[in-house]
């Protein structure tokens, strides 16, 4: 397996693990077991821990102290407004309003890619990410939700400044990538990131009852702080160090597509003609970005 391969499944993995942590964080926190903020702590300080164990049996990389300010703004753009304004946004707004919202994220990377990345805008990119979009668009109409929003203006807009807040973290990793092993920086990414969430989560993460959360519940945290937070912030700068954001930012449409496919594996949702035209739009706009220049990457 060369290493572009390598990256692609990389990413692959990290939409599955993604797509997958929608049902496992879902049953957490709606069953009152963990409260939002108080699942950010358990994700960030869990993965944090995990991190920097790792990285005492790997080669240490000296770091330049001025990049620690480019760690920080990364901590702060990726791990700190990413994941609190996200779980904000979904607690005032409708699913529905947030995925679609979401949807726009792999347009927003092509765009700030361009200028401060100077990654070409090719035709085939701009059609492979109108495909997804499209695709992403349909799936989530499709979607089923009974929840009214508390106040969907403001979550909307916790929802959009988190998807800027998540292509700005792409753009920055991407550079850093460019200079250090994703485990040399990522660690301090997430040091910086409890640090930064620990004020808006400490008092509901106090009121975890431990003593009530089943095997179910416990492997659910497991899996969201192991696979969908230590594993994604890992496998993303693996590969964008081999490939460019904007074909990091296409992948994204295919976590509906998995989430879609493992309801349907569970029983909780059927699948139609619609939704199987849905899924083929984004695997034909995963591949047209994807797809390699004959002269390029």
């Amino acid at each position: 397996m060369n290493s572009r391969t390598f990256a692609i499944v990389a990413l692959f993995l990290v939409q599955l693990l993604y797509g997958l942590n929608y049902t496992f964080a879902k049953t957490v926190i709606n069953e009152n077991f963990v409260q939002p903020f108080a699942f950010v702590i358990l994700r960030v300080g869990g993965a944090a821990i995990l991190f920097w164990l790792v990285s005492f049996f790997l080669p240490k990389e000296k770091i330049d102290k001025k990049d620690f300010l480019k760690f920080f703004i990364a901590a702060v753009f990726g791990v700190a407004i990413n994941m609190l304004l996200f779980l904000k946004g979904l607690e005032l707004t409708t699913p529905i309003s947030a995925s679609v919202i979401v949807t726009i994220t792999p347009i927003i990377i092509l765009i700030l890619s361009s200028f401060f990345l100077n990654e070409k805008i090719t035709g085939l990119k701009v059609l492979g990410v109108i495909l997804g979009f499209s695709g992403g668009v349909l799936l989530t109409i499709l979607g089923k939700s009974t929840r009214v929003g508390d106040n969907l203006p403001l979550g909307n807009l916790f929802i959009f400044i988190n998807v800027i807040s998540y292509s700005i973290y792409i753009i920055l990793i991407k550079k850093l990538t460019q200079k250090y092993h994703p485990f040399t920086f990522i660690k301090w990414l997430f040091l910086f990131g409890f640090f930064l969430i620990l004020p808006f989560g400490y008092g509901e993460f106090k009121q975890i009852e431990w003593h009530t959360f089943t095997p179910y519940v416990t492997f659910s945290v497991l899996f969201v702080v192991v696979g969908a937070t230590f594993g994604t912030y890992l496998l993303n700068p693996l590969a964008l160090r081999k490939l460019k954001a904007s074909t990091v930012g296409i992948f994204i449409y295919l976590q509906p597509v998995i989430a879609g496919l493992f309801a349907l594996i569970m029983g909780a949702d059927d699948i139609g003609y619609v939704k199987v035209i849905a899924m083929c739009l984004i695997f034909c706009g995963v591949y047209l970005v994807t797809k390699r220049p004959k002269n390029s990457d």
